[in-house]
């Protein structure tokens, strides 16, 4: 048996219908088209969501949804993070050196996410309440 002789079973494929070819093929004159209109023209097809030249849906529906271009320029670094980077202060350029943040953040905000036990200098960053608790008990400091 070789690839090119494998063929399905016999009658487990119907042929197709033989359109436009008299009438008594069933399909003849019109070829299934049915009587005038576009889409009984040769050529006669419109676009996806074309609604006959009534306003479409996606165009009478409101936009919706934004996309801020500062989501670049900002992110959160987690607690746990913080312990990955040698020497104990950290402040954004430590945080890019680590590839911890994109290269283009200009802003990083310290999130309590995450145990720190190790004690760091947080420089530069911003920090909310309970990431400073944790970072203060741990023996390190905040400075803005």
């Amino acid at each position: 048996m070789y690839l090119n002789s494998l063929k399905p079973a016999r009658g487990s494929r119907k042929s197709g219908k033989r359109i436009g070819r008299g009438i008594s093929a069933g399909q003849g004159k019109t070829g299934g088209r049915g009587m005038n209109g576009q889409r009984s023209r040769s050529g006669g097809y419109h676009k996806v969501g074309f609604e006959g030249g009534q306003m479409p849906l996606q165009r009478r529906l409101p936009k919706v949804g934004f996309y801020s271009m500062r989501g670049k320029l900002r992110v959160e670094v987690r607690l746990h993070e913080l312990e990955l980077i040698e020497g104990d202060v950290v402040d954004l350029t430590a945080l890019k050196a680590k590839n911890l943040v994109p290269k283009e953040t200009q802003r990083a905000k310290v999130i309590a996410s995450g145990k720190i036990e190790k004690p760091v200098k947080v420089v530069g960053l911003a920090v909310t309440p309970g990431a400073r608790k944790a970072i203060e008990a741990a023996g390190g400091s905040v400075e803005s």
